[in-house]
């Protein structure tokens, strides 16, 4: 079993940063890739940002230029950071870790962008 848990999500005016953590403990070994998923209101989970062991990494297209996904792998660490949030960034956003077998999640952190 692998638990995640995550930090950092809050309210921001458009325009501004934040940035959000992702802790990983238990079966951390059989970890290929995380990242972070959101649920925008009324809308279906998407995936925002994944990166892999060897650092590749992937994003929307919603979010490319503007957030940046980044991983310490000696802590089991995973960051986003996201900068020139719009409100349309608003949502719950979700750390993941994936294995050959299975998806774990954590429990999600809200983000709210309003002026």
């Amino acid at each position: 079993q692998v638990q995640l848990v995550e930090s950092g999500g809050g309210l921001v005016q458009p325009g501004g940063s934040l940035r959000l953590s992702c802790a990983a403990s238990g079966s951390i070994f059989s970890i290929y890739a995380m990242g972070w998923y959101r649920q925008r209101p009324g809308k279906q989970r998407e995936l925002v940002a994944s990166i892999t062991n060897s650092g590749h990494t992937n994003y929307a297209d919603s979010v490319k230029g503007r957030f940046t996904i980044s991983r310490d792998n000696a802590k089991n660490l995973v960051f986003l950071q996201m900068d020139a949030l719009k409100p349309e960034d608003t949502a719950v956003f979700y750390c993941y870790a994936q294995n050959v077998v299975n998806w774990y999640w954590g429990q999600g952190t809200q983000v709210t962008v309003s002026s």
